[in-house]
């Protein structure tokens, strides 16, 4: 019988997460710790270094990234309506 993925919360990621960082155990201890593959701890770790900007930064630079981005997707919308547009007179649809 096979056996299912364990699913982790959010605030337990976070929290071994924050132990790796702290270095006060090994990420072995903490893996037989809390019984989680080490490779694993080292995502999360990794993740949450990364990720801790974004908690300082208030996330404006996503934000631009994402308005810069619909922005430029509703530019090909309009011209792809162009497009189709001048085919279905051209070709008579």
């Amino acid at each position: 019988m096979r056996q299912s993925r364990r699913k982790h919360s959010p605030a337990f990621k976070a929290k071994v997460a924050m132990e790796a960082l702290k270095g006060d155990a090994t990420v072995a201890e903490l893996a037989g710790r809390y019984e989680v593959h080490p490779n694993q701890i080292r995502s999360w770790k990794r993740a949450l270094a990364e990720g801790a900007a974004g908690i300082f930064g208030g996330g404006q630079d996503q934000k631009k990234t994402d308005e810069a981005l619909i922005a430029q997707l509703y530019q090909q919308i309009g011209q792809l309506k162009v497009e189709r547009d001048f085919l279905e007179t051209r070709f008579g649809r």
